[in-house]
């Protein structure tokens, strides 16, 4: 293990036609991976990029020309909503760049399996949906049970940011760490890690050691080296100050993707061939900034910052979160369940304000998150999943095998989702990844394993024909356990096998009849006497208000 200057550690051991693992955690970016980025921008590094979660930033190994396969669960943006990129659609439909496609748990299963020495990982996600089709996916037979098999992955060196290093190398790290290190255990050479700090002993922090020095090639302490990505430490005492999320940096580099990404590319890759010029652009207010963020209750400014408009009359996508919310309610307590784990945007809104609804009702239900969290209370003026900020209200803090694969569809806990589409089909399955001939979209991220593995799935989602298609051309998670969708023009629940409206918004029953079978892509059947939903009320939609004041999701 070596201690070295970073553009020298990427020089040293990333080869052209390597296979390069971008280990995310809550921190999602390592500066390792931008100045790779900027040693090969416009060159033929030909390289395998395996992360689980492109985000924006993502978009600079595709505009660099530094990769020629993908293999990852999401594409997309998500900040300061989870959309399509389109850099990444433009590459896949194009061919530029292959994509594999998987779920978070599978991908999480494949890297273990390698780390592990082992031919194959037993996978409860993925059967059922397009990715089937994976060549390292199978199914055998086991005493007349099929059971579901994924295939080792393997990087060669892999990318990560780390809080703190002793000299020798060994790695600290503060939950929760979404994907884990099984990635850095997995990879054929080793690890480069940034760390914000090198100190003498971490053996005081021997329990936050995630990564032995035998499997580090090099070490690089690199202040701030998880930007636009937060560094939280809680409570662990680690000897180094945390930073907040740099969400409107996440926000620029998403505008740039939809406008002039070569001239943002330079002016925050390129240009900076040390940490230090990089900072130096950021600026010391701005980093003095995400060090106050990094406070739990800095949320409280934003929130005076942002009020509440309690007056304004709910939008459609409002209308649609409050009958969510109150499904999700009477699931919860038809079903008695211990969790309810939410999709992003809209649905993770409905499920938050379904939760505390549930809870005040007196249901011992809690909230949990792929990222590892487990029984966290959301924080005010802040309407993403994975804010840092609601890490501390959590009573576990661990990662996305313990909830994908264990809380979530393990015998031991039942658990509703609440989970958003960008398609759905009548017998409930979902598609958030690509439309054949049509757009890509983003890939399943956890979405499959959710709703493969819990007891039940709500599904949120406008009630448009190009969002009920009559046939999904690609399924991302297959819909036997969808129970319900909720949709701004009503609800349908699985009847007999089939979704079928038995909700409609208040109105004349035949005209929002109507309107909901018209504006449903296949042939929407309709109970008898179909329900009419109560409009929502005024504190319902100010709790959904409440964590979305901007309107990113809520649409206003």
């Amino acid at each position: 293990m070596e201690h070295t200057e970073l553009a020298d550690a990427i020089a040293r051991h990333v080869r052209p036609g390597d296979a390069v693992h971008v280990v995310l955690g809550h921190c999602r970016w390592t500066a390792a991976a931008r100045e790779l980025c900027r040693q090969h921008w416009g060159g033929d590094a030909g390289l395998t990029l395996i992360m689980a979660s492109l985000g924006s930033l993502g978009a600079l190994f595709f505009r660099g020309g530094l990769v020629r396969e993908v293999v990852t669960a999401y594409s997309g943006d998500s900040f300061p909503t989870y959309s399509p990129n389109p850099v990444f659609a433009e590459a896949y439909r194009s061919g530029e760049v292959a994509v594999e496609h998987w779920s978070f748990a599978s991908y999480v299963q494949r890297l273990e399996a390698a780390a592990r020495g082992l031919p194959a990982a037993v996978t409860g996600s993925v059967r059922g949906s397009s990715m089937a089709a994976n060549p390292e996916y199978s199914e055998v037979d086991v005493d007349g049970r099929t059971v579901s098999v994924v295939a080792p992955l393997v990087p060669d060196v892999a990318l990560v940011h780390g809080a703190v290093a002793d000299h020798e190398g060994n790695i600290a790290m503060a939950p929760p760490l979404l994907e884990g290190v099984a990635g850095v255990y997995a990879a054929r050479r080793g690890a480069i890690v940034t760390v914000e700090e090198v100190v003498d002993d971490l053996r005081p922090f021997a329990h936050l050691v995630r990564i032995p020095a035998h499997r580090v090639l090099a070490v690089v302490e690199t202040p701030f080296g998880a930007h636009p990505g937060g560094l939280y430490l809680g409570s662990t005492g680690l000897p180094v100050d945390p930073y907040g999320e740099d969400i409107p940096f996440w926000i620029e580099a998403r505008r740039a993707a939809r406008d002039d990404f070569d001239d943002w590319a330079q002016r925050w890759c390129l240009d900076h061939a040390t940490q230090e010029s990089y900072l130096r652009a950021l600026g010391t207010d701005r980093l003095t900034a995400l060090r106050l963020r990094s406070d739990p209750s800095s949320w409280e400014a934003d929130a005076a910052a942002f009020p509440v408009d309690t007056d304004r009359a709910p939008t459609p996508l409002e209308h649609a979160a409050v009958w969510c919310a109150r499904e999700v309610v009477d699931r919860v307590t038809a079903r008695r369940a211990d969790a309810v784990l939410a999709g992003a945007g809209l649905a993770n809104l409905a499920a938050w304000v379904a939760v505390a609804q549930a809870r005040a009702a007196g249901h011992a239900v809690h909230l949990t998150a792929e990222l590892g969290l487990w029984d966290y209370t959301p924080t005010p003026a802040d309407p993403f999943i994975f804010n840092h900020r609601s890490f501390p209200t959590a009573s576990m803090l661990a990662d996305a095998d313990l909830v994908l694969d264990t809380l979530v569809g393990g015998p031991g806990t039942s658990t509703i989702a609440c989970v958003g589409a960008a398609q759905v089909g009548r017998d409930g399955a979902l598609n958030s990844t690509d439309v054949p001939g049509g757009s890509f979209l983003v890939g399943s991220g956890g979405g499959n394993d959710v709703v493969t593995r819990a007891d039940e799935v709500v599904v949120i989602t406008s009630l448009e024909p190009d969002r009920t298609p009559e046939a999904l051309g690609y399924v991302t998670s297959p819909g036997d356990r969808v129970s319900s969708v909720v949709t701004d023009k009503g609800v349908l629940r699985r009847v007999e096998g089939e979704l079928r409206l038995i909700g409609i918004p208040p109105g004349d029953p035949e005209e929002m009849v109507r309107a909901a079978v018209g504006a449903c892509g296949w042939d929407l059947q309709v109970v008898r006497d179909p329900v009419p939903l109560r409009p929502p009320s005024r504190p319902e939609v100010v709790a959904l208000r409440e964590f979305d004041r901007h309107g990113w999701f809520l649409g206003h």
